[in-house]
């Protein structure tokens, strides 16, 4: 597919380099030279010099050809211009990434289709659910859904003794509709057999049905209390989306921002969230603020380092989770191994947000675990698919790609060599980020 970005920043660095990975033909405008030359010598794209928004830089693209425009420019206006002159040229679908809540009040997706743009994101918005969703689960260190909810996908860390260290994968008590889909170690993902092993601080990935996947996390939440009093370091719009969310949820939260415009701002939009109007690196401020007594401790001040300390003194005073923003994802691995739980870029789960938006007819959903390290993809198998009426283990797939379960008829099951895919059913794959696009068209038969 020919795909335009405009807009060469973090979030569409991140974008052009995944989408050529996958073969799509990617044209970057950027107006910005230094932006523009790094993304013309690091990536295998063509770049246009100008205004994304401009006609006349839309005209030179080309846009008869173009199946999708993606605009995520540092300016909400500029990016829905570009996708509504887009629109206009006869681009089939338009993505915007939008920040300003001002525009985002009511129904966003009502207000993007009376532009004529398919989707807007709000990246803030998409972090503050994405923490919300692992602060209802205490044990884990994320957790994704799939399938409208029926399999759900359970990443956790495994403490030093226990029980599943040290154990083959296929003797390992799991519950059923469950297998072991992924384990990180040392920073490297494994797609693992069921001759490997979990060791002791592995990150774990189970993948399974739902309730069978609760059942597993109630194992793991025997050495956690539920989440309930959480402390927020930082009132931007991740922190006031993510305070919103949690004090609807019934949760007791607390924020500390050294802003005052943005506490008071805070403060206008939440009934029963305490603002603190202060410096949260303050090692007195937070002492003085109980932040050891608290459940978890979410850091997202715009200073990765800053957010490292603050997390690091929140666990040595006793919290019982810590959750850091990172600007730059290469930081994930290294905040994580000094003993953050929580480490999340903005710009990847933005992008992730995207990319399920931009993958082939038959993908539904996307996501990106640990920096972009592990993929899990959910897609339909269609007729004709190579993978369709052959038993599993008859198939070649890939390597490093598992399948990790199948939805049929409303029913959720976990695979064996012996099952069979049927046209219609759902399936979860869980592979390596650089493996995606062969998977894909190995299912299609392409490849």
């Amino acid at each position: 597919m020919k795909i335009v970005i405009v807009g060469a920043g973090k979030v569409g660095f991140t974008l052009a380099q995944r989408l050529t990975q996958e073969n799509h033909d990617v044209i970057v405008i950027e107006q910005d030279d230094d932006r523009r030359a790094i993304v013309e010598h690091s990536l295998d794209v063509m770049t246009i010099a100008g205004n994304g928004a401009s006609p006349r830089v839309l005209a030179e693209v080309g846009p008869g050809d173009v199946g999708l425009l993606i605009a995520v420019t540092d300016s909400d206006e500029v990016n829905m211009i570009a996708c509504v002159a887009a629109k206009q040229h006869g681009v089939p679908k338009v993505i915007a990434r939008v920040r300003n809540t001002e525009y985002l009040e009511e129904d966003c997706q009502a207000f993007g289709r009376t532009l004529g743009i398919d989707l807007i994101i709000n990246p803030e918005m998409v972090t503050a659910v994405e923490i919300s969703q692992i602060l209802k689960t205490p044990a884990a260190l994320d957790v994704e859904d799939f399938a409208g909810g029926k399999v759900r996908l359970l990443e956790v860390k495994v403490r030093e003794h226990s029980p599943y260290s040290g154990v083959a994968l296929r003797y390992l008590p799991l519950p059923d509709n469950v297998l072991i889909a992924g384990i990180l170690r040392h920073n490297k993902m494994i797609i693992p057999s069921g001759s490997d092993a979990v060791e002791d601080n592995d990150s774990v990935f189970f993948l399974g049905e739902r309730d069978a996947i609760r059942e597993l996390e109630a194992q793991f939440d025997q050495t956690r209390s539920r989440v309930e009093r959480i402390l927020i370091v930082g009132a931007g719009r991740i922190g006031r989306n993510l305070a919103q969310l949690m004090e609807n949820g019934g949760y007791t939260v607390k924020v500390i921002e050294r802003d005052k415009r943005r506490c008071e701002e805070l403060a206008k939009v939440t009934d029963k969230t305490t603002v603190i109007c202060g410096d949260g690196t303050d090692a007195e401020l937070l002492a003085e603020e109980g932040i050891g007594d608290y459940d978890a401790v979410v850091c997202l001040t715009d200073d990765d380092k800053l957010n490292l300390l603050v997390a690091l003194m929140a666990k040595h005073l006793g919290a019982q989770k810590t959750f850091a923003r990172v600007g730059r994802p290469e930081f994930i691995a290294l905040m994580e191994q000094v003993g953050v739980d929580v480490v999340f870029s903005p710009r990847l789960l933005t992008a992730g947000a995207i990319l399920r938006q931009v993958r082939r007819e038959e993908v539904v959903a996307v996501t990106l675990f640990e920096g972009a390290k592990a993929e899990a993809i959910e897609l339909v198998v269609k007729a004709g698919s190579r993978v369709a009426g052959k038993p599993l283990k008859d198939i070649k797939f890939p390597r490093r790609v598992l399948v990790g379960a199948v939805v049929r008829d409303e029913a959720t099951f976990i695979p064996t060599g012996n099952s069979v895919l049927a046209p219609g059913d759902r399936i979860v794959l869980f592979t390596l980020p650089d493996n995606a696009a062969k998977v894909l068209d190995f299912v299609e038969g392409r490849g």
